[in-house]
C-alpha cells in the first residue's frame, strides 16, 4: 500500500465472524456449502444445497448470502480458497474451516474486501501467521482483525472492485476455454473406444505389464545433500495431480550422482500416482515431454507398444480401474505388481495413432489459450498491486 494513502483496521470496517443478524427457522431451507463448493480461481461458491435449518444449525458455520468466505486451515489457504458467497438462500452454513468477513453497512464494499484478500501478500502473510500443529495449522481471527486495509470511499471501492471483476471476467472466460477443450479430448476418446470400466465395443484386453516397462519411483537419501541439483527435475506427485496434460515444472531437481541413483524415464511415458495421503489422488495421471526423475509416490509405464497419447487417455479415464487395484486395507496405495495386472482395451494401432493426432492439435490449442491466460494473470496481477496502492 502506498504510504500515502491512508488505512483502516478491517475489524473497523467488516465483522469478522459475525452471528447471524436473525435465526432462521428449524424448517427454513438454507444453503449448504461444504470447502469443495469453493473455487479459488474465479473466487466463486456454488449456490449450495437446499437443507432445513434444523439439520445443520449446529457443528458448522453459518454465513448470509454476500459475505466473504477465507478457508483458515492449511492447504486450503495457501491454495487461495476465498470467495463470496452466492447462495440460493438468504443463509448459508458450511464448513467450520471458514473465517466469515462480513462488511460493515456504509464501510466496505464485499467485493473489495474479496480482492483485498485474495492478494498474494495476503496470504504469505497468513501462512507465517498460522498456528496449530503440522497439518491442522490455521490462519487466526486475530491476524485478519489487524489486517490494514487501503481506506476509500464506497464509490472508489466499487470502481476498484469493478476493474478487478472485469479483469477476473476475462481470465474466466479463458480458464472455459481450456476446460471446454479439455472435455472435446475425453468426448473423442468416449466416443471412438467408449469407457475403458465397461469396454461396450468389446476391444481386446491386455495387461500393462504387457504393454510397456513399469518403473517405481525413489528418493534419493536427505542425509546426502550432494544428490540434490540441476541436473534433472525430480517430479513428486504434486507435478501429475493437475489439470495439465504434460508434467508441471518439478521446483527440485537431483545432481549427476543423484541422477544415477534415481529412477529415471523419457519422454512419452506415463506417471500414475500410486501412494498419497488421499485416495482421491490414486490414477491421477500426467505425460511426460522430457526425461524426468520421480520419487516413490509414482509408478511410470514405459510403452513398448500401443500409441502413447491413446495410453494417457485411457488410464485417465480409466482413473477408478487404478483405485479399485487398491491393496487391500491400504486405499491410498496401488502396488507395482497390481498396477502391472490392470487390464487395458487395445484397439487396432490406426485406429490408436488418429486419436492421438486428434489429441496432439488440442494440445496446440490448449497451449496458446494457456500463454494468454498467463498474460492476463500477470495483468490481473499488476491491476491488483496497483489498486492497493492507491494506484489504479
Amino acid at each position: 500500500m502506498n504510504s500515502a494513502t491512508p488505512s483502516e483496521r478491517l475489524s473497523n470496517i467488516a465483522d469478522i465472524n459475525p452471528p447471524l443478524p436473525d435465526l432462521p427457522g428449524g424448517d427454513e431451507l438454507v444453503s449448504f456449502v461444504p470447502m469443495s463448493a469453493v473455487n479459488a480461481e474465479s473466487a466463486s461458491t456454488t449456490f449450495g444445497e437446499d437443507r432445513p435449518y434444523r439439520e445443520v444449525s449446529k457443528g458448522y458455520t453459518p454465513f448470509c448470502d454476500g459475505d466473504v468466505l477465507l478457508a483458515k486451515i492449511t492447504p486450503c489457504f495457501e491454495n487461495g480458497k476465498i470467495a463470496q458467497a452466492k447462495l440460493a438462500r438468504r443463509i448459508g452454513v458450511g464448513s467450520t474451516e471458514f473465517h466469515v468477513i462480513r462488511p460493515l453497512p456504509g464501510k466496505s464494499d464485499a467485493r473489495y474486501l474479496l480482492h483485498f484478500l485474495r492478494q498474494r501478500g495476503i496470504r504469505l502473510d497468513g501462512e507465517r501467521r498460522m498456528t496449530g500443529s503440522a497439518g491442522q495449522r490455521r490462519v487466526p481471527e486475530h491476524f485478519l482483525n489487524g489486517l490494514e486495509v487501503p481506506s476509500l470511499s464506497l464509490e472508489q471501492q466499487r470502481r476498484i472492485a469493478e476493474v478487478l471483476d472485469r479483469a477476473e471476467a476475462l481470465r474466466a472466460k479463458r480458464r472455459a476455454a481450456l476446460t471446454q477443450l479439455d472435455i472435446l479430448t475425453q468426448s473423442i476418446f468416449l466416443n471412438l473406444f467408449g469407457d475403458p470400466a465397461r469396454n461396450p465395443k468389446g476391444w481386446p484386453l491386455i495387461a500393462i505389464s504387457e504393454i510397456g516397462s513399469v518403473i517405481t519411483g525413489n528418493t534419493p537419501s536427505r542425509s546426502h545433500p550432494e544428490y540434490f541439483g540441476t541436473a534433472i527435475e525430480w517430479i513428486k506427485s504434486d507435478n501429475i495431480n493437475t489439470p495439465h496434460y504434460y508434467l508441471t515444472r518439478a521446483s527440485e531437481g537431483l545432481s549427476e550422482v543423484g541422477k544415477a541413483i534415481s529412477r529415471t524415464v523419457p519422454a512419452h511415458s506415463i506417471l500414475v500416482t500410486c501412494i498419497a495421503g488421499s485416495p482421491d489422488c490414486i490414477g491421477n495421471a500426467a505425460m511426460t515431454d522430457r526425461e524426468v526423475a520421480f520419487n516413490q509416490q509414482i509408478n511410470a509405464l514405459v510403452p513398448r507398444q500401443g500409441d502413447p497419447h491413446f495410453l494417457y487417455a485411457q488410464i485417465r479415464a480409466g482413473k477408478r480401474l487404478i483405485r479399485e487395484a487398491s491393496t487391500d486395507g491400504m486405499k491410498g496405495m496401488v502396488s507395482k505388481s497390481r498396477f502391472e495386472s490392470i487390464l487395458l482395451f487395445f484397439p487396432p494401432i490406426a485406429l490408436q495413432r488418429d486419436f492421438a493426432q486428434r489429441v496432439v492439435a488440442i494440445e496446440r490449442l490448449k497451449t496458446t489459450h494457456r500463454a494468454s491466460l498467463a498474460k492476463l494473470d500477470a495483468l490481473f496481477a499488476v491491476l491488483q498491486h496497483r489498486a492497493f496502492r492507491g494506484e489504479l
